[in-house]
């Protein structure tokens, strides 16, 4: 295989895809403008600004809506083959639904956008729900705590399928489902920012013995399930694509040799992988999960079941950081909540890869999202001169091929988190995991950092592979916990 320092992409088998990730909310701007409904991220922003950590928003973001073109230009220049990413539910359908009507200039940005990928020879890789959820009807029935929202969402997911399936050839149903449940329903540190069990934000409305968390997870899955059935019964065939599911997940290594801190290890993995890779390749949650959360745990009907056992072609995987897992047999939260059904504490270390590989039957992965971050610099030349960036992708490029090379797991692709510096949540723009710089404060011009000269040498060094098809493994991000902080490095060397 080599050594680090003489990586390029003819280390990796033929076919592997290499990109960079975006989502809508984070990238675009353009809020509520050109046709554009608000969404359940306008409104959380708008109520709990203390919320954002810099207090800011994401009405421009980066303007990527009026600048995919020279965006588009300089992945091209970098040698990228794929870039992800996702269609704002509500530029498409402002008010939620299709019989609402349908904002035909948010259909034509994303056709636009797409045939600027093509043309330039980058493949378009689409996330279809990336936590933004209409205002409209989060405001009719709750979104996603409600039943109601799969008629809505299969009727946006055909509309893509039906304006855009005949150009893009990878779909990925949701972003992610682990993070926007918990800390979406339960933490109430993102959009729509309901807490069941934490005091973090003093006057906030808690909701009884964390029932939330469990039923949006439980209809997220429906949702996906649902794209998947409508996408392999009347389009796959005839557009020539796949699809699949974007999850997120740590590593964890037991604290200590104790059989309570291995036993703590493996309920970490079940409760935040397990809890919807289990139903999407055996149909249901882990044992485990029914074991501690009980009733308070969704049950899928027969049909239900059946619809989502081996619903994908591929599974996306964020992968975050590591933490060492310890058992808590009182884990002393005042609440019945998700952390104290999951009965850890959540540090941790290594090999997710390979599990998934031993544990699901060797599924298809792309890593679809992956990278580290710096905080907002204090100069541009400080920020410019990113060598641990570098140093970090030739670490965890290494790790991938070892997976690949010694334990046959199937990845074929990696996009790195992210194309540019972004509007990053909770942290604002006070985080910055771009290849590319942006400057907030002239005009949102972009510098290349040292980063994409390495990744531009990297992806040339063979000239004759340029032109591979690849695929999609999104290498992890390492700045969410479950409360939202971030971690600046992942300890999986």
């Amino acid at each position: 295989m080599g050594s680090i320092a003489n990586l390029s992409r003819n280390s990796f088998p033929d076919g592997f895809v290499f990109g960079s990730s975006s989502s809508a909310y984070q990238f675009e701007g353009e809020t509520n403008k050109s046709g554009k409904g608000p969404n359940i991220w306008d409104t959380f922003i708008e109520e709990h600004p203390e919320r954002i950590s810099d207090h800011s928003n994401a009405n421009v973001a980066v303007d990527f809506y009026h600048h995919y073109k020279e965006d588009v230009q300089r992945m091209k220049e970098m040698g990228m083959d794929a870039f992800r990413f996702s269609i704002s539910w509500s530029r498409v359908l402002p008010h939620g639904r299709l019989s609402a009507g349908i904002n035909e200039e948010g259909i034509q940005f994303y056709n636009n956008l797409i045939d600027e990928l093509i043309k330039n020879g980058i493949q378009p890789y689409v996330t279809l729900f990336h936590w933004d959820t209409p205002q409209a009807i989060e405001d009719k029935y709750g979104g996603f705590l409600s039943r109601n929202i799969l008629n809505d969402f299969r009727d946006f997911v055909e509309l893509c399928f039906q304006k855009f399936g005949d150009r893009v050839k990878h779909w990925i149903t949701l972003n992610e489902p682990f993070m926007f449940s918990v800390n979406g329903y339960d933490t109430g540190t993102v959009a729509p920012g309901r807490v069941s069990t934490l005091e973090n934000y003093p006057g906030q409305p808690k909701i009884s013995g964390a029932t939330e968390v469990y039923i949006v997870t439980h209809h997220l899955l429906l949702a996906h399930a649902t794209a998947v059935k409508v996408y392999k019964e009347k389009y796959q065939t005839c557009q020539g694509g796949k699809i699949g599911i974007t999850l997120v997940s740590h590593w964890f290594e037991p604290y200590s040799s104790s059989e309570s801190d291995r036993m703590a290890t493996k309920r970490s993995l079940e409760f935040m992988l397990g809890w919807y890779m289990d139903p999407v390749t055996k149909g249901d949650y882990p044992q485990t999960m029914h074991d501690y959360v009980g009733g308070r745990l969704p049950k899928f009907s027969e049909e239900e079941s059946k619809m989502l056992r081996g619903s994908y072609d591929f599974i996306g995987v964020n992968y975050y950081t590591t933490y060492y897992a310890q058992n808590v047999e009182d884990a002393n939260y005042k609440n019945i909540g998700f952390m104290e059904d999951a009965r850890v504490n959540w540090p941790g270390i290594r090999h997710l890869l390979n599990y998934i590989k031993d544990t699901y039957e060797n599924p298809t992965i792309y890593i679809t999202e992956n990278g580290v971050d710096d905080v907002k610099s204090s100069s541009l030349e400080e920020a410019l001169n990113d060598h641990v960036r570098e140093q970090y992708y030739k670490d965890i490029f290494d790790n991938v091929l070892k997976s690949i090379n010694e334990h046959g797991v199937d990845v074929k692709g990696f996009f790195a988190w992210s194309f540019s510096d972004d509007f990053e949540w909770g942290s604002g723009y006070g985080s910055r995991f771009g290849l590319y710089f942006i400057d907030y404060e002239n005009d949102l011009k972009r510098y290349a950092k040292n980063s994409v000269k390495w990744f531009k040498q990297f992806l040339h060094k063979d000239e004759t592979k340029l032109n591979h098809n690849m695929s999609h493994i999104r290498m992890i991000k390492t700045y969410l916990k479950l409360d939202g902080s971030q971690y600046k490095k992942s300890t999986d060397d």
